[in-house]
C-alpha cells in the first residue's frame, strides 16, 4: 500500500486539492499584487475640525482644495510613480483628539505629511509631535503667530503654512488704526481660546510697537452669545474703535450684543469674518458694520475664477473659497518638494520645502521661493486684501485710510 492511501488519501482526492490549489493561485497572487500596490501608495494626512466649530466649514474647504489637488497629480501619474492617496481625521475642535490623530496618522497609517489643522490652539497643543517624529505639516487654515515658529534657535522645523499669519493681519489692523483720523480711544476684545489669546498678544504687542494704548480690554467664552457687559465697558470708556479677535460666531455675537445697547464703535475684526458662520450669527444687516482682512477677494484672477468655477457646486459656503485656495496650493508646493527631494523621506522633504529652486504658478499667486530654513510662511502681508460684507456677499473694501497706507506703516 502506498504511503499516500496509508494515510487515507487517495490519488483522486489529491487530485482534487493540488487543482484547487492551483485556481486559488492566481487570486492569491492578485491579492499579494494588491496588497503591493496600496503599499507603494503616497499617503497624506488632514488633521483638523470638520463639523464642530464655527471654522469647521474651512477644514471642509481646505479638504475639497487637497483632495482637487490630489485628483490633478494622481492624473498625472502621480509622484515618483505612485499615486497619492489623503487620510482624513476629524479632531473635532478638541486638543486631545486632535494630538490622538496625528500619533494615529503618523504612528499607524504613515502619512509623509499632514494638512491641518482647523483651529489654532490644536496646532499649538501638537506642533512639538511632527517636529519629533520629522514630518511635515503644512497647515492651509489656523492662522497663530506661534504655529511655525521652531521649538529653539537654530532647530529643525518641520511646520510650514500656506495661509494668513495672524502677526501679519494684526500689524495691518494696527496700520489702520494708527492712521484713521477717528480711532482716538481704542478697545480689545478677544475669545478666550488659544486663537483668541494668541492674536490678543500679538495686538498688544503691535500696538505697542506702533504706539497705540488701548484703554479697555475684554474677553469672552467662544460660546457666549451675550457680550453686554464686556461692551458696557468699552462704552465706558468712551471706546471708539474696537479691534475683534475671535472665531466668526462670536464676533457675530458682539455685532448683536452692540445691536442689543445701541453701541456701535468702528468694528475691526480677524479674518474670521469671513466665515459664513459669522454672517449667520450676525444677520445681513450688522454684519455689514465690520471690515477685516483675507487673501482672496471678490476681484478674482482668471486662474481663481477658473477654480472657483471648478469646486463651487462642492464649497462648504462660498465665503470658504480661500481655504480651498490654500489646501491646493498647499498640496502642490508639497509635491514640487517630493520631485525636488525625490523622496518622501521626513528630513528629505523639509529641505526640500525650504529650498524650493522653481518658481510654481499657484491658484493664490505665484510662489517663488515660498520658504526658507529660517521662515516657514508661504504669505506675506502684501497678500492680504481689505474685504467687507455687502448685501450677503464678501466684497473688495477701501476708503482714505486703506488708500493712503505705504509699507513704512506697518511695524511691529
Amino acid at each position: 500500500m502506498s504511503k499516500i492511501a496509508q494515510h487515507g488519501v487517495s490519488r483522486r482526492r489529491l487530485a482534487k486539492h493540488v487543482l484547487a490549489a492551483a485556481a486559488l493561485a492566481p487570486a492569491a497572487r492578485l491579492l499579494v499584487s494588491g496588497a503591493a500596490a496600496q503599499s507603494a501608495e503616497i499617503k497624506l494626512g488632514f488633521n483638523g475640525d470638520l463639523a464642530a466649530s464655527p471654522s469647521a466649514q474651512s477644514g471642509q474647504a481646505a479638504v475639497l482644495g487637497i483632495q482637487t489637488a490630489l485628483e490633478d497629480l494622481n492624473g498625472q501619474g502621480g509622484l515618483l510613480g505612485r499615486r497619492l492617496t489623503l487620510v482624513i481625521r476629524d479632531d473635532l475642535s478638541q486638543p486631545p483628539k486632535s494630538i490622538q490623530n496625528m500619533s494615529d496618522l503618523i504612528d499607524n497609517e504613515k502619512v509623509v505629511t499632514v494638512f491641518g489643522p482647523t483651529n489654532s490652539g490644536n496646532a499649538l497643543a501638537w506642533r512639538h509631535i511632527p517636529n519629533q517624529k520629522r514630518v511635515p505639516v503644512i497647515n492651509p487654515i489656523s492662522s497663530a503667530t506661534d504655529i511655525t515658529r521652531p521649538a529653539s534657535a537654530n532647530a529643525d522645523n518641520y511646520m510650514f503654512r500656506v495661509s494668513m499669519v495672524d502677526r501679519a493681519q494684526v500689524v495691518a489692523l494696527m496700520a489702520y488704526v494708527k492712521k484713521s483720523p477717528n480711532a482716538r480711544r481704542v478697545g480689545f476684545l478677544s475669545e478666550t481660546t488659544g486663537y483668541g489669546q494668541g492674536g490678543l498678544r500679538d495686538m498688544q504687542e503691535v500696538a505697542t510697537a506702533q504706539g497705540i494704548a488701548p484703554v479697555a480690554n475684554e474677553k469672552f467664552g467662544v460660546n457666549d452669545t451675550d457680550m453686554t457687559s464686556q461692551l458696557q465697558k468699552l462704552r465706558a470708556a468712551e471706546v471708539d474703535t474696537a479691534v475683534v479677535w475671535a472665531q466668526g460666531t462670536p464676533i457675530g455675537q458682539v455685532l448683536r450684543s452692540m445691536d442689543k445697547i445701541g453701541y456701535f464703535p468702528t468694528l475691526i475684526s480677524c479674518w474670521a469674518a469671513d466665515n459664513q458662520s459669522f454672517f449667520n450669527a450676525a444677520g445681513q444687516q450688522l454684519a455689514e458694520r465690520t471690515i477685516f482682512l483675507r487673501t482672496i477677494s471678490e476681484d478674482r484672477t482668471p486662474r481663481q475664477q477658473q477654480f472657483l468655477d471648478r469646486v463651487q457646486s462642492r464649497l462648504p459656503t462660498a465665503s470658504a473659497f480661500s481655504f480651498a485656495v490654500h489646501g491646493y496650493d498647499a498640496a502642490m508646493l508639497l509635491a514640487m518638494a517630493v520631485r525636488q527631494a525625490g523622496s518622501t523621506d521626513g528630513p528629505k522633504l523639509r529641505e526640500a520645502l525650504e529650498t524650493l529652486g522653481t518658481p510654481h504658478e499657484g491658484i493664490l499667486k505665484t510662489y517663488d521661493r515660498p520658504f526658507s530654513r529660517t521662515d516657514h510662511e508661504a504669505l506675506e502681508a502684501e497678500d492680504l486684501r481689505w474685504t467687507r460684507w455687502r448685501d450677503g456677499r464678501l466684497v473688495a473694501y477701501a476708503d482714505e485710510v486703506t488708500r493712503s497706507l505705504q509699507p513704512g506703516d506697518f511695524k511691529g
